[in-house]
């Protein structure tokens, strides 16, 4: 009993944290969104990721839920139940969105990081010459990472390493790997946003 107790208190504690990072949100406090992103996109993209099946849509979908967090964390509400919830349904309901949206299907074959320009079978070549403009479109965002960005990057989502064990495993402090991965995945979306909208 003494355990649970104290787990519960722990979970308490970590939910008005978390509330207190909401509330600085709302009033436009960036770096409470960083520090609301490095303690929570864990079991976002976790959730995320069980539902779209693929890494890089799981990717897009956490900036999505951030995105859709800074925008609307005036709304949030205590009574209506955890920081967490909230954020996680949020999530949920933008990942079954996206797999809806047919675009996971075609993601799922050319993930960002296996591109290898082999066309699927029974592409037309109108859609072999489309998939293959979007892979350049993806490599050219990528190469306009610098390496360091490019690495944390890839080393959060690809191999699940928390930023703590990316500090840890690049020898970095850890600021310095939070601020590499924001940076590196808001230029990311900024870049890839245009395509984006003409695949869908």
């Amino acid at each position: 009993m003494a355990g649970s107790s104290r787990d519960s208190k722990a979970g308490s504690l970590r939910d008005q944290e978390w509330m207190v990072l909401i509330a600085k949100v709302a009033q436009g406090d960036q770096s409470a969104l960083g520090e609301l992103y490095d303690k929570t996109s864990r079991l976002v993209f976790g959730l995320v990721l069980r539902i779209v099946l693929d890494s890089s849509t799981a990717e897009e979908v956490t900036l999505d839920v951030y995105n859709q967090v800074w925008k609307q964390a005036g709304t949030y509400s205590a009574e209506r139940g955890t920081p967490i919830a909230w954020l996680l349904t949020i999530a949920r309901s933008r990942a079954i969105d996206r797999f809806r949206s047919g675009r996971q299907e075609q993601q799922r074959r050319e993930p960002l990081d296996v591109a290898t320009g082999q066309a699927a079978a029974g592409d037309s070549p109108e859609q072999q010459s489309a998939m293959s403009e979007q892979r350049e479109i993806v490599r050219s965002a990528l190469k306009q990472l610098s390496t360091e960005q490019r690495e944390v990057i890839e080393l959060a989502y690809y191999q699940g390493l928390s930023h703590s064990e990316i500090a840890a495993q690049l020898g970095q402090p850890l600021g310095t790997v939070k601020t590499r991965t924001r940076l590196g995945m808001i230029k990311l979306r900024e870049l890839l946003n245009p395509a984006m909208g003409a695949w869908s």
